[in-house]
Order: structure tokens, then C-alpha cells, then sequence
């Protein structure tokens, strides 16, 4: 493992130091830097660069990790640079390669597909950059951690949730449809082996019946609304719905409300996120999974700002690229199941708030639901 760190003069941190937010009207690159930490706070560590990889399959990516690594990274008083890729592999190359050259000594990176980020990873551990994979495991990437949830459990929890909601409608012989993440993300692949592990039991033992099951494409909203429309007119019947994040849940719910099913049919989500959470209060959505990414943010900061510093830090655990074989140096944070009885729990983490959360028609539902 290379330890890779770099070092910047004091007079190269204190140019840094005057980069202001910037951005183009077509956001499909959005920077932040770091205006607290001085001079010479900064020439004592390395900077640190952060690829998100887009604003439009979750918003989670903007409006939590970003926010939380900043905050983060400021309080450490250390340089960074913070930019989203807008789901775009060739801008992520590039953007890789700018913050290279600019003297990032870590690079973390959310992946677009393995491909990809491995060029990227192999890219920096050549030129002695240190590299974090942040929520998403690059497989054969060789990355020095990895810090993520555990996103079986988060799989296993999605699984039980639709379990729960289809008992609590008596539903007999459900036909349950899969709307599955990307075929790209490793993530995709371990939420599906959780809710495989739950679900096909069911179908094993008839319980259950297995419906359409499909992946979309880059996490996709408008294609996973397509498809859930295909999956409906194939098969009218679909009685409960795995979706694998709020996004793609609400693809399917949109459908369903075309054809006043919604509420009727339980739809899984994941992230949390305004949205999703509104969902859950509405009805239309059966539960989300919380994963608390400020836990998420701050262990991943907390070893790229070591990492800047010449330490070489230790994970609390490792993971398996399935690719290479070898133990990854990892973090993993716990998910939370989230029902209408336990939304609260979201507003009380400061994750989302109640003013955006309980706006209009959905205040009285918040009361209802114990949000303070």
C-alpha cells in the first residue's frame, strides 16, 4: 500500500487558499474549497479531493455529503476540493486529473461503474496519491479503504420492510416486482443479495410469487418509471414492489398513481431522502432505509484528513473485493429501517428538517407521525 503524500509549500497552500466556490450554469461541475484553514495549517497536510458522482439519482450526494465533508474537512482546518461528475465518466476522468495536478495528495472518489474508477485509482497510486472509495467498493480498484454501510444489511432490511407491509395488508400470494439499482454499482449487487436472502424463501415456499425483476440502468428515475410501466402492463397484478432507493420507489409510484394503485401496492425506497420520506407519510411508500451519512462522512474525512497528514491510519474492519480477493481496510456504518412511526427519527438526526419535510398538505401528517 502506498502511503503516497505529497507535500505543498506554504506559498502554493496559501495561493489555494484564495479558490472560491465556482461552478457552471450547466451544474455539471460544482467545486468547493476550504476557506477557514490558513496557510500554515494547510502546509502541514496534504489537500484533499472529492469526486461525488451525480445530483440526479439521489440527492443525498449534494445535500448531505457534501455538506457533511465540508464541514468536516473545515473543522480539521485542511484544503479540499469537493466536485460532482454529474454522471458523467469522462468528466470524471478529467476532474481526477485536474485535482491531481493541482496538488490533491487523497483522492476520494464515489464511482460512476468500476471501469472507470479503477482507471482513476490506478491513475493516483501511480502518481503516489493516497485513495479513499467512498460508499461504493471499486471492484478491483485496489483503493487504500473503503468506507461505506453495510449495504447487505441495507438489502436485509429493504427485504424485511416489504415483508412487513405486505402482512399488514393480508396479502395472499403477492406478486412482488423488483425494480433493482445499476448493474454498475457494486451497491446495487449487495442490496439485491440482502433482499434475495429475505425474499426468496417466500417464493421458494410459494408464500410469495416472483414477478418482473429488473435493473436500472445508472440508477435512472426516468428509465425506472418506463420500466415499472412495462412491468405493470406485462404483469397488472404486481402486489408489492421492491424499489432499491427513493428515487426509483417513486418512479414506481407515480405509475401507480396513474392507475390509482398507490397505497394499495407496498413500495420499498432507501436514502431517506424529502421525498421518499413525504411518501411514507402520504401512504404511498412502504418504508426507506436511513443511512446516517454524517457517520458515513466523518469517518471517510477523518481517514483522508490522516492520510494528508503522512499517517497511515486503521480501519475498524476490512471487505472483500470479490474481484481480487483481498481485504480492503474498511468503515461501515449501520442502516435504519424507517416506517411512518419512526420518520421522527430522521427529523431528530437533523438529516432532514421538519421545515422542509412538513410543508403544505403534509404539516398534519408530521403531527400525526410525532414530528416535532
Amino acid at each position: 500500500m502506498r502511503k503516497g503524500i505529497l507535500s505543498l509549500t506554504a506559498t502554493a497552500a496559501a495561493l489555494a487558499l484564495g479558490l472560491t466556490a465556482c461552478g457552471g450554469d450547466s451544474g455539471q461541475t460544482t467545486t468547493s474549497t476550504s476557506e477557514s484553514a490558513t496557510a500554515s495549517e494547510a502546509a502541514k497536510a496534504g489537500k484533499i479531493g472529492v469526486i461525488l458522482p451525480d445530483s440526479k439519482s439521489s440527492a443525498r450526494w449534494e445535500t448531505a455529503d457534501r455538506k457533511y465533508l465540508e464541514e468536516a474537512f473545515k473543522a480539521a482546518g485542511v484544503e479540499y476540493d469537493i466536485q460532482n461528475a454529474q454522471n458523467d465518466k469522462t468528466q470524471f476522468q478529467t476532474i481526477a486529473d485536474q485535482m491531481i495536478t493541482n496538488g490533491a495528495t487523497v483522492l476520494m472518489i464515489v464511482n460512476l461503474d468500476s471501469g472507470t474508477g479503477k482507471t482513476v485509482i490506478e491513475k493516483a497510486k501511480s502518481q503516489g496519491v493516497a485513495t479513499i472509495d467512498y460508499d461504493r467498493l471499486t471492484l478491483g480498484g485496489g483503493a487504500a479503504y473503503y468506507v461505506s454501510f453495510d449495504n447487505t444489511k441495507v438489502g436485509q432490511l429493504q427485504g424485511e420492510g416489504l415483508v412487513k407491509c405486505l402482512t399488514d395488508k393480508k396479502a395472499e400470494k403477492p406478486i412482488v416486482a423488483y425494480l433493482n439499482g445499476s448493474p454498475t454499482d457494486n451497491n446495487a449487487t449487495l442490496f439485491k443479495d440482502g433482499y434475495d436472502g429475505v425474499l426468496k424463501p417466500k417464493f421458494d415456499a410459494g408464500e410469495y410469487v416472483k414477478g418482473p425483476d429488473q435493473a436500472v440502468p445508472d440508477w435512472d428515475n426516468t428509465q425506472a418509471g418506463t420500466i415499472f410501466e412495462q412491468m405493470l402492463t406485462q404483469e397488472p397484478k404486481i402486489a408489492g414492489v421492491l424499489a432499491a432507493n427513493d428515487g426509483l420507489g417513486n418512479a414506481a409510484i407515480t405509475v401507480l398513481k396513474k392507475n390509482n394503485l398507490n397505497g394499495k401496492v407496498p413500495v420499498t425506497g432507501q436514502d431517506a431522502t424529502v421525498q421518499g420520506l413525504q411518501n411514507i407519510l402520504s401512504g404511498d411508500q412502504c418504508m426507506t432505509v436511513y443511512k446516517a451519512v454524517k457517520k458515513e462522512a466523518d469517518a471517510a474525512a477523518k481517514l483522508a484528513v490522516a492520510l494528508a497528514k503522512g499517517e497511515k491510519p486503521a480501519a475498524t474492519g476490512s471487505v472483500k473485493d470479490p474481484e481480487t480477493g483481498q481485504d480492503v481496510p474498511s468503515e461501515l456504518m449501520e442502516p435504519q429501517a424507517i416506517y411512518f412511526d419512526n420518520v421522527k427519527d430522521v427529523v431528530a438526526d437533523g438529516y432532514v428538517t421538519k421545515e422542509e419535510l412538513c410543508k403544505g398538505d403534509f404539516a398534519e401528517k408530521c403531527t400525526e407521525a410525532g414530528i416535532q
